[in-house]
């Protein structure tokens, strides 16, 4: 039987509840299987944590996630922590400690759930946007000088490499060249921001010469946006920066539905380190504890992992049975329904272990 390391990492908000959700599909989805069982290591760094010690991650701790095979991770942030320190308490020191440089954040609009574009339905928005995930704009290069001065100033600096950027342009062509339609969009600014920006356009076009058979184009990120609502369809594969991609994928997340449903991997596509999958929902302070988190998206970040884990089938009857709960109408308010987590959870569970949904 093939064994599985996993670190749960539930952290904060509604993470714990759609975590436990996830955690409950896959114990079902590995009884069915037969073939594979997880090791579960659970870990309770969070901003309670963070609190109590001064610390997210114990000393030692990334030492001990390094020999996981995978990380499953629920969210990070609480209204008492400013957002900077959970941010880079937790999550960031992970994704980059561990090189997770690709960041893929599949969106289609399931079965059952209304899209708020009009017309839009299953088919009509199938896209999968990778994000560069280890500089950019979000490498920490920076700082201020002369605080509470009039004269204060700050400086945020995005970091390009060509390193960087070639390897991510490259695992968005390959990601691009598995899917049917063999097609690829490069999101830059590079009209306005002209070296970082340029230096994108140029590398993508070096790296398309070695993927003849993929069709790409370019879009400036603001007309992206206006692209991804008035034509849909036209879209695939996405590649964009650390920043853009983290406001086209919450975009792409509200067109299919809900954030409730949005999953996404952080990856070290040379294995060299475990990955780390998360919803991209956040922690959600708001409906934290009332039980009608959506585990949809926790559901789909498991199917990722198992994706990842090489258990395809496993992953494929995941999805399979969730996209068989949401056309039957069991749905959390977000999407329009009045089910609970539990509800959608037990929900799932029962398609996995065989058992057939009432019908209206």
């Amino acid at each position: 039987m093939r064994v599985h390391r996993i670190a749960s990492i539930p952290a904060d908000g509604i993470g714990p509840e759609v975590i436990a959700a996830g955690l409950e599909a896959l114990d079902a989805l590995a009884a069915r299987d037969g073939g594979f069982r997880l090791e579960v290591t659970h870990l309770d760094w969070g901003s309670a944590r963070y609190k109590q010690t001064g610390a997210y991650i114990p000393e030692g701790g990334l030492d001990l996630l390094r020999g996981m095979d995978a990380i499953y991770f629920g969210a990070v942030g609480a209204p008492d922590v400013p957002d900077h320190i959970s941010l880079w308490g937790l999550r960031l020191p992970i994704a980059q400690g561990f090189d997770q440089y690709a960041n893929v954040r599949p969106t289609r609009i399931l079965p059952g759930i209304t899209s708020p574009l009009r017309d839009a339905g299953p088919g009509d928005l199938d896209w999968l946007i990778v994000r560069e995930n280890s500089e950019g704009e979000y490498a920490g290069n920076g700082g201020r000088t002369h605080r509470g001065l009039p004269e204060e100033v700050a400086t945020e600096v995005a970091i390009f490499t060509r390193v960087g950027v070639e390897r991510i342009m490259r695992f968005a062509f390959q990601a691009a060249r598995a899917r049917p339609r063999k097609l690829l969009t490069v999101v830059t600014k590079s009209n306005a921001q002209r070296f970082g920006m340029v230096m994108w356009d140029e590398i993508a076009a070096e790296v398309a010469a070695d993927f003849p058979d993929v069709t790409w184009d370019k879009e400036l990120v603001d007309a992206m946006t206006m692209r991804m609502v008035r034509k849909p369809r036209s879209i695939d594969t996405v590649v964009a920066t650390n920043l853009h991609a983290d406001i086209l994928s919450d975009l792409a997340a509200a067109l299919a539905g809900s954030l409730g449903v949005a999953p996404t991997g952080n990856v070290d596509p040379q294995r060299r380190y475990p990955s780390m999958f998360e919803p991209i929902h956040g922690s959600a302070f708001d409906i934290t504890g009332k039980g009608v988190a959506n585990p949809v998206a926790s559901f789909w970040t498991a199917a990722l992992m198992l994706e990842h884990l090489d258990e395809r089938p496993a992953a494929a009857a995941l999805m399979a049975a969730v996209e068989q709960v949401c056309a039957a109408g069991i749905l959390t308010p977000d999407i329009g329904g009045t089910a609970t987590t539990k509800d959608v959870t037990r929900a799932v569970c029962e398609v996995l272990r065989g058992a057939n949904l009432p019908t209206d």
